[in-house]
């Protein structure tokens, strides 16, 4: 099952996404809420209700009426938090070999992650920069979960069964500013806080059974052995597969949950797969070749992303009309 979020005449709304069309589920049973959120809150007996109307819409033995005019939204569209982890480890590996450090033993102990803007959560479409962030502005293809139901001290053996559903994400990052205050030691704010980028839409689990493939030796929680690449202007830049993932998600809730409440609506993001970013990218490109060019991401650029039975995401780079710059601000040293 595939679900949506959209907006009609200002409106939020929810519905199943079937063979191109979108279908609203509030109107086929009324007793599921037309938001993402309240849906969510509903925990498994709104999704067995949902994953009825799914089945009877494609069977034919329920009419729908589609929508028609609409504009598509984050399939989560106001997420209660969104954390990214750091389960990838050859971008882990790539990343620090580039800056000619070794790979950090930690990485192999337990998984990390860190808290983003859930307020900056973007779906298809626009993603408006100001100037700042086009000082090394990237992209980051990862995938993501949704949190399906509240959870507190959750072991990674049961840990799947929290999630909701599958997404694309795309962590955007203005490298500039992630470097700068990264120096302090203190984790990505400034360089992150400005837009993640979600969707284009939620696959429940059940989509993705044949896709499914043992945890990493050692490890615990589903795998699945989907493909993701990604490509600026119709030119492929990136190219991975979330089976890679060294950390399962169920191993990262466990970690996400200990000591605190994971609630209906958590967003989580994988991290970056391997070439999965400029930032890997060039540092590998630059210590392989010395007049390697790097490339960053430009007002106009299209960013499509596409993850094996999660669909693809597409978005546009615009540039805010402001010359405001926060990084004219830092002080001098004294």
């Amino acid at each position: 099952m595939k679900l949506v979020s959209y907006k009609t005449e200002d409106r939020e709304h929810l519905g199943l996404f079937i063979k191109g069309h979108i279908y609203n589920l509030n109107s086929c049973d009324k007793l599921i809420p037309d938001s993402m959120n309240e849906f969510l809150n509903g925990g498994e007996e709104l999704m067995d209700r949902a994953k009825k109307v799914d089945n009877e819409i494609k069977s034919g033995k329920q009419e729908a009426k589609e929508e028609i005019f609409f504009e598509v939204l984050a399939p989560v569209p106001h997420p209660s938090s969104c954390r990214d982890g750091y389960a990838f480890r050859q971008h882990v590996a790539s990343a620090r070999k580039n800056r000619k450090v070794d790979m950090i033993p930690e990485f192999d102990q337990y998984p990390i992650f860190y808290f983003t803007n859930h307020n900056s959560i973007q779906g298809v479409g626009d993603i408006e920069c100001m100037p700042d962030h086009f000082e090394k502005l990237d992209f980051e293809l990862e995938a993501s979960i949704v949190i399906g139901k509240k959870g507190r001290n959750v072991k990674a053996s049961e840990a799947d069964d929290y999630i909701a559903g599958y997404m694309i994400m795309n962590d955007m990052s203005a490298r500039t500013l992630q470097m700068e205050e990264m120096l302090l030691n203190l984790g990505p704010a400034k360089g992150k806080d400005f837009s993640t980028v979600i969707g284009p839409w939620l696959v429940t689990p059940d989509e993705l059974e044949s896709y499914k493939i043992p945890a990493k030796p050692g490890h615990t929680g589903n795998a699945y052995a989907l493909d993701m690449k990604c490509w600026v202007n119709g030119k492929e830049v990136s190219s991975g597969s979330m089976g890679d993932m060294d950390w399962t998600f169920a191993e990262i809730i466990e970690r996400c949950s200990y000591g605190a409440d994971i609630l209906p609506g958590d967003v989580i993001g994988s991290g970056t797969v391997g070439t999965g970013c400029f930032l890997e990218l060039n540092g590998t490109g630059l210590l392989n070749d010395p007049d390697f060019k790097p490339q960053w991401l430009q007002p106009g650029d299209i960013v499509e992303m596409e993850i094996t039975g999660l669909g693809r995401l597409t978005n546009t780079i615009i540039k805010a009309d402001t010359d405001w710059s926060i990084l004219k601000l830092k002080k001098k040293s004294i």
